[in-house]
């Protein structure tokens, strides 16, 4: 008998969908459950793998149980791989009184409390079999938080990063001027949606600590709004150099014709796929020691790690960069060797087969 595997998952991205192509080539029995409407989703059509709609509309959603349950009865799953909060609240729910592992992905860092009901209806929950932490430093808080006593056990977190192929980055690299960039310009740029914890203001704030004779522009990349931002941005002496060109779906190809790459992330980064697409178009990345960012890069070798909220140690980065063309460009070969060695989509095939071999102990049939 082979491994059978349901997936329930929402963000259907592209490292994500060659996992489950992957495991399926390798002799695993998947089955998708996947509500979103992403192109990604005619790779799996096309490699033969299985899907079906399970819609999970709400935390809990008595006609999704349903559904879920009627699955099960149509089908004897081993492992139900969750990859959202809706679907783990509504599979604990639908899995019981059968044996079904559960297996949960998490990708950012905290926002779970012993003291908050619905962590302990998600993550927290001891029905829950493992946890895929997409970075070290989220093992590690699960395994860290307070009190102690209420812990998870050990072996329920596991980190296996999420793997990419440096051939999916293939875009050429944008058109700087038509984002009113001139020639001359050392362009750092990042690509997130404003949130607090992003450090975007940190950000804003080294550019204009930088040198008058660098001619360094800010691209800021996806949804930049926010009075406190607007504020900050309006009252920097960089003002003129800091451009919002708002959502772009061509933002890979933006980065890749930057200088440098830049995440300033203050807490809970996961392991940010924005950095992740630089560093596989070579550019060199500056990140905060904030979540897994520096288990992307290797300080000094492949990119530079600075402290969170330090705007000074960010103009410094930038600066050390901008004053060394060769060490740039040494970097950035540097960072897309390092995605190509050290974070790749087969060993998150091989890694993840190996924790359902061991949550069913039954062996592949490829």
């Amino acid at each position: 008998m082979s491994i059978r595997v349901l997936c329930i998952v929402d963000d259907s991205d592209r490292p994500t969908i060659e996992s489950f192509i992957g495991m399926h080539r390798a002799g695993i029995d998947i089955t998708v459950s996947c509500q979103s409407e992403s192109p990604n989703l005619a790779r799996l059509t096309d490699a033969g793998v299985p899907i079906i709609d399970l819609p999970l509309r709400k935390n809990f959603d008595k006609a999704g149980i349903r559904r879920l349950q009627q699955e099960f009865d149509r089908r004897q799953y081993d492992i139900v791989h969750t990859f959202n909060n809706k679907a783990i609240t509504n599979v604990l729910r639908a899995v019981r009184g059968r044996d079904i592992k559960v297996v949960a992905y998490r990708g950012i860092v905290g926002a779970v409390s012993f003291l908050d009901p619905m962590s302990w209806m998600r993550y927290l929950n001891p029905r829950i079999d493992r946890i895929i932490c997409v970075c070290e430093a989220i093992r590690r808080h699960f395994l860290q938080m307070q009190p102690a006593f209420l812990r998870m056990p050990d072996h329920r977190p596991v980190t296996i990063h999420k793997g990419h192929r440096l051939e999916w980055y293939d875009q050429s690299p944008a058109d700087l001027a038509e984002l009113g960039l001139p020639a001359d310009a050392f362009v750092i740029t990042c690509v997130a949606n404003y949130r607090p914890r992003k450090g975007v203001e940190v950000l804003v704030e080294a550019m204009g600590l930088l040198p008058a004779d660098i001619p360094a522009h800010l691209l800021l990349v996806g949804n930049m709004t926010g009075p406190r931002l607007d504020r900050q941005i309006a009252a920097s002496a960089a003002a003129s150099r800091i451009h919002r060109p708002g959502y772009r779906k061509d933002a890979p190809s933006i980065s890749a014709a930057s200088d440098v790459f830049c995440l300033a992330s203050t807490k809970r980064e996961g392991l940010p796929r924005s950095v992740i697409e630089a560093m596989a178009y070579g550019v060199p990345p500056v990140v905060t020691d904030s979540g897994g960012s520096p288990e992307l890069v290797v300080d000094g070798e492949s990119g530079l790690i600075v402290p969170v909220h330090d705007p000074q140690a960010l103009a410094t980065a930038f600066e050390r960069l901008y004053r060394d063309p060769d060490l740039r460009e040494r970097m950035g070969k540097a960072a897309r060797t390092r995605i190509a060695s050290h974070f790749r989509n087969e060993d998150t095939v091989t890694k993840t087969i190996a924790l359902y071999q061991e949550l069913t102990g039954k062996t592949v049939q490829a």
